[in-house]
């Protein structure tokens, strides 16, 4: 086969992987890598016993070393295809791994690529892995081994396996990473430093940067998407003239020959979040300069900054900026195009309008990498979409600024300045005379849940009576006009009735229902007061925001998470990632100290009590088990970052955090409720009564009704001095008594008669 030029992105993930999206298989791939104009893809996570299945089973050998979509299937994919985008995909076997472990009395953690030219070579390599750790539970796996150990598992394999260290400057989770890292390849791998003959930069770093550390000199720098989506395929890749098989792959990686490995297409490092220095909690982003003069600490909080990669390069550099090592290659700046659309239509990345014009475009030009790099700006100019043309020119020459990402928040791309972004808001009927036309699959967005709601179907609602009498006490209730209420009621008065009714007097009198909210704490008593509302107002009134506390927080969460998708945790996978802590933290076997059942409770009553695994735990878990938990807890919630993975009580845990340290979270939820209510006050803990504390602010009036009598989730840290929490901070508020409540119990003696 003669030598061609190809795009190989050699480092992603799958559906089995935390935190990555549910479509992300081989068939969305294989469509996705046609889009981005990339010929030789990744499978990833082949250590994973369902993904390894699902490639013996859709994938056949092709060229030596590669692999193609079954045909019946590809098939089918291509249908999904613009006919200007279609092309030969391969699959190259590759996965990542995440080492943790101790070393010279640091814990290190680092992530390694593993490469192999055959299904057989995987068999065994994955039996090697099975009896070190857990390879079930998650895609990339966590495994307490040397880096050093698992290049020499991969070696042991294959002659032709290779291995490269991941992303090597993030701060958490690399070889010379700030916080977990070594300073040279020798001292992660001793013996067999000789084998390694690559490493993938990152986002955050590009070739100029590396070329600082002599160290790296003697490595391939090469570049890859990590994607965790389909759609985030070749936002870094590779470019090469070889023959199309794996041997050509990796021989023109491990010689570095510049006629065979041509280069690599790169983010601006700058786009990547973890290039600069900072605090993300306090919004506090730094130059490397400027983190010296305050000595690494944060000028808000005063904790530690998390030193970024710009940081860390200069650290180890040997070179002063401009001077290239021997072994260099030709780089192509990357902005993906859906940023680019963003900017010049004023709509996020992810909006409709942004996608149905990518489609279109690729329709019209080709593959997107082919548009952002190889095709001649007239031709892009024809097309007819306003300064598109210009937007690509300014992206080619590096005529773009940036806000640098930092601490896990990634860097914004600015491509016009101010002035010109304001003159394009004028202009923006421009944008008609582009005809972005039908797009038969364009990516679908999701309702934002804390907008109000449409009204439901008049059949789910046959059984609820409008027409109710309310009791004197309940209508006390209704008729209260401002300031917080209380409604203490027992069994059978009618407590979710009264709180709908009270609701439906203020949307009634005009009130704007983006404004409104109500929150219990099971989809179904949820569901149950959107029905109640629906059968007073009717089916043309709309209805405000009905839901649980853990869609509310997820909400927030994601409001503050728009870099990142958001994966949330199942019991089972909760489940997994302590197994994982347990091996970590060595509770294994006759010596362990801990269960498994008993950590996760722990970890889960931390949370709703608000105490992260550096405060005060002591009324958690036994005392002689504080110390052990509080390890245990840490590295629970560092695998949860590694994996962008929250669990069901950070929905709470969480968002209260960013309404309490996020200024931008903070400014778009200060003042936005004027009322809250609260179903079923009785069930609610600590963080979920912070949570609304902190909507609540200073303005808006705050309903709760419930009783003393029925509380159920003790064992989500359910705490019936709610009542008193609440006229502490409402001293002013009203309280309602319904009947069948004992006002002369012990408990409820503080109350007002």
């Amino acid at each position: 086969m003669n030598s061609d030029t190809f795009i190989a992105d050699l480092h992603i993930h799958s559906k089995f992987s935390r935190a990555t999206a549910q479509n992300l298989d081989l068939e969305n791939l294989y469509v996705w890598a046609q889009l981005k104009g990339i010929k030789v893809v990744g499978t990833g996570d082949f250590t994973h016993p369902e993904w390894f299945s699902e490639i013996k089973n859709k994938l056949e050998p092709a060229e030596p070393g590669l692999f193609r979509l079954r045909s019946d299937i590809a098939n089918c994919c291509d249908e999904r295809v613009p006919v200007s985008c279609r092309a030969p995909v391969r699959f190259m076997l590759s996965c990542e791994i995440s080492n943790i472990y101790k070393k010279e009395n640091q814990t290190r953690k680092n992530h390694n690529l593993v490469f192999f030219p055959d299904l057989e070579n995987v068999r065994q390599f994955n039996q090697r892995l099975k009896a070190i750790g857990n390879i079930h539970s998650d895609g990339r796996p966590i495994l307490g081994l040397d880096a050093r150990d698992l290049l020499e598992i991969t070696l042991e394999t294959s002659d032709y396996g290779f291995f490269v260290p991941a992303h090597i400057w993030t701060p958490w989770f690399s070889m010379l990473g700030s916080k977990s890292g070594f300073d040279s390849i020798t001292e992660c791998f001793g013996d067999l430093t000789h084998h390694i003959f690559a490493a993938e930069t990152g986002l955050s770093s590009d070739p100029p940067m590396n070329w600082r550390v002599a160290d790296l000199d003697s490595v391939t720098l090469i570049s890859n998407s990590d994607a965790h989506s389909p759609a985030k395929l070749g936002r870094e890749a590779n470019l090469f003239k070889t023959d199309l098989n794996y041997h050509s792959i990796w021989r023109a990686i491990k010689n570095g020959d510049p006629n065979h490995f041509l280069g690599t297409f790169e983010f601006y490092p700058e786009e990547g979040k973890y290039h600069v220095d900072g605090h993300r909690k306090c919004d506090v982003c730094l130059q490397p300069a400027e983190t010296r003069l305050y000595q690494g600490l944060c000028p808000v909080c005063g904790k530690a900054l998390t030193l970024g990669v710009l940081n860390r390069v200069e650290q180890l550099a040997t070179r002063i900026e401009g001077i290239r090592s021997k072994r260099t290659f030709p780089f192509y700046r990357l902005i993906p195009l859906e940023n680019i659309l963003s900017e010049l239509l004023c709509v996020g990345p992810k909006s409709k309008k942004v996608s149905q014009t990518y489609w279109s475009l690729l329709e019209n030009l080709g593959n997107e990498l082919t548009i952002l790099h190889d095709l001649a700006i007239e031709r892009i100019a024809a097309v007819g979409f306003p300064l598109i043309d210009e937007a690509i020119s300014r992206m080619r020459d590096n005529r773009v600024a940036f806000s640098p990402g930092y601490d896990g928040v990634f860097g914004t791309v600015h491509i016009f300045s101010e002035a010109e972004r304001s003159k394009l808001s004028t202009q923006r009927s421009l944008f008609a005379g582009f005809d972005i036309g039908t797009v038969a699959n364009p990516p679908q967005m999701k309702n934002n849940p804390i907008q109000p709601q449409p009204s439901l179907q008049q059949n789910t609602i046959d059984s609820v009576d409008p027409v109710v009498r309310l009791n004197a006490e309940q209508q006390k209730a209704v008729d209260h006009t401002h300031g917080s209420l209380m409604i203490v009621a027992g069994p059978g008065t009618g407590k979710t009735r009264t709180l709908t009714h009270r609701m439906g007097r203020i949307l009634q009198s005009g009130a704007d229902i983006s404004r409104i909210i109500a929150v219990t704490f099971t989809n179904k008593a949820a569901k149950e007061m959107q029905e109640r509302l629906f059968a007073m107002l009717g089916e043309s009134q709309p209805l405000p925001f009905v839901g649980t506390f853990h869609s509310l927080g997820y909400q927030i969460l994601k409001d503050g998470n728009t870099d990142r998708a958001l994966s949330i945790l199942d019991e089972d996978g909760r489940k997994a990632i302590v197994q994982d802590v347990l091996v970590l933290n060595n509770q294994v076997g006759n010596g362990r100290r801990i269960k498994l059942e008993d950590l996760m409770k722990w970890i889960g009553l931390a949370k709703q009590k608000m105490l992260s695994f550096c405060e005060e735990l002591d009324d958690i878990c036994p005392p002689e088990q504080v110390d052990l938990f509080r390890r245990c807890y840490e590295s629970y919630e560092n695998i949860l970052e590694i994996h962008h993975s929250v669990d069901f009580e950070d929905l709470i845990f969480k968002s209260v955090q960013l309404l309490e340290n996020d200024v931008s979270i903070q400014e778009n939820y200060k003042n936005r409720f004027t009322d809250i209510f609260i179903d079923e006050y009785q069930d609610i803990n600590v963080s979920q009564y912070r949570l609304v504390r902190l909507l609540a602010g200073g303005q808006a009036n705050l309903c709760v009704i419930g009783d003393p009598d029925q509380s159920i989730y003790g064992f989500r840290g359910s705490d019936l001095s709610c009542f008193k929490w609440f006229l502490g901070d409402y001293p002013q508020c009203q309280t309602v008594f319904a009947k069948i409540i004992d006002r002369h119990r012990p408990f409820l003696k503080f109350l007002p008669r």
